[in-house]
């Protein structure tokens, strides 16, 4: 069983990997960009990419966007107003085809004012989506074209390393280590009492085994899906666990990103769809309905096949956002009143949000790996035709 579950570990991760190298940015563009009017003060340099502060003073909303968003470099702190960052890898493929550098390049600049010259082309990073770079600036020092406050320059193909995909290898290399090790315990000790990482693995595994596969899939057919539940259960946990560390390896959303839970939903869709019996198809295109109520009932259940994951998806997506979102908004009041009186209060309120998205993230893993087995479930039950 651990090398099965290591298996779907190394599919899984890879598999959100390009999915999300090919997607970063896109999913919360409209959402970053949303904040940047035209009374905004553009900042050129290192102080411009992580700083809430313009003229009008403290910008929760933009500090809230930079948070939670993916992004082409791994911002650590801010020193004397300079960001110190991890770059990571800038990969796009071009009019003129691949094309590679670090994140370094753009010298922290996300306002389109530092144009990169690689690969005989040139390019500038606007909220975090790269662009081919105008030959002149316009008004405001940007290479870029604008039209409502969006750049309207042809865009290459981004297949970046950006820090949700890099976070997403970190918590990859960790379960692996973590399964990695409790197997070789076992293998070393045999079936006997479990101690140290063993000890406080096994009663998850088995939880998950018993409470979730077994009990919603059937004593039959179970055993098949253990392996893929196990996996998603630990991915969803630790990556939700990395994410409410405010340090580096963590501070990534990973699990807060529309592209991954919409990952690991297709994977459920796929599995469930592709495991189904002839009973669960026939319910579903001659449901037990007079033949005259199939107009309805037929395309019914074919929405149901996809709104299934779809709430996966949008569940998981939406409760991990949120708890970020909240916790930021309430460290952000202290700056916004920049009242002394207000910090006790919002520093109390944000600590016992804080507890309480680790109670989301084991409760949100367990939701998305229970509902799963359910699905599961269903499309495998064998039913009586006597």
């Amino acid at each position: 069983m651990q090398k099965s579950v290591s298996f779907n570990l190394l599919a899984l991760a890879f598999g959100l990997f390009s999915f999300v190298a090919q997607a970063n940015a896109q999913d919360h563009h409209d959402l970053g960009q949303a904040d940047h009017n035209e009374d905004s003060e553009l900042v050129a340099g290192d102080e411009s990419a992580h700083g809430p502060e313009t003229d009008e003073g403290f910008n929760a909303t933009e500090m809230i966007m930079h948070h939670i968003l993916d992004s082409h470099d791994w911002h650590i702190m801010d020193i004397d107003g300079h960001a110190v960052s991890i770059p990571l890898p800038v990969i796009l493929w071009t009019d003129n085809g691949l094309v590679t550098f670090m994140s370094s390049a753009f010298h922290h600049d996300d306002e389109g004012h530092h144009v990169v010259e690689a690969g005989d082309q040139r390019f500038v990073k606007v909220h975090e989506k790269i662009y081919y770079a105008s030959e002149q600036a316009n008004e405001a020092g940007q290479y870029v074209e604008m039209h409502d406050h969006h750049p309207v320059n042809a865009k290459p193909i981004d297949l970046s390393l950006t820090k949700n995909a890099a976070s997403l290898m970190v918590a990859f290399l960790l379960i692996l280590w973590i399964f990695t090790s409790a197997a070789r315990f076992y293998k070393k000790n045999g079936a006997t009492t479990p101690r140290g990482l063993a000890s406080f693995l096994e009663p998850l595994i088995l939880f998950v085994r018993d409470d979730i596969a077994r009990d919603n899939i059937g004593e039959k057919k179970y055993q098949k899906f253990v392996p893929y539940l196990l996996t998603l259960f630990f991915f969803i946990w630790i990556n939700n666990l990395l994410g409410l560390i405010p340090f580096f390896p963590g501070g990534a959303n990973v699990t807060g990103n529309i592209a991954v839970t919409l990952t690991l939903a297709l994977f459920s869709l796929i599995i469930v769809n592709a495991n189904a019996n002839k009973d669960y198809w026939k319910h579903i295109f001659t449901p037990s309905v007079h033949p005259l109520m199939w107009i309805i009932m037929i395309p019914v259940e074919l929405i149901g096949v996809f709104t299934k994951p779809f709430a996966l998806m949008v569940r998981l997506f939406a409760n991990i956002t949120a708890g970020h979102i909240v916790v930021l908004s309430l460290i952000s009041l202290i700056f916004i009143f920049e009242s002394v009186a207000i910090a006790p209060g919002s520093i109390i309120l944000a600590l016992f949000i804080s507890v309480l998205e680790l109670l989301v993230a084991v409760l949100q893993a367990y939701i998305f790996t229970m509902l799963t087995a359910l699905f599961i479930g269903m499309a495998v039950a064998e039913h009586d035709h006597h």
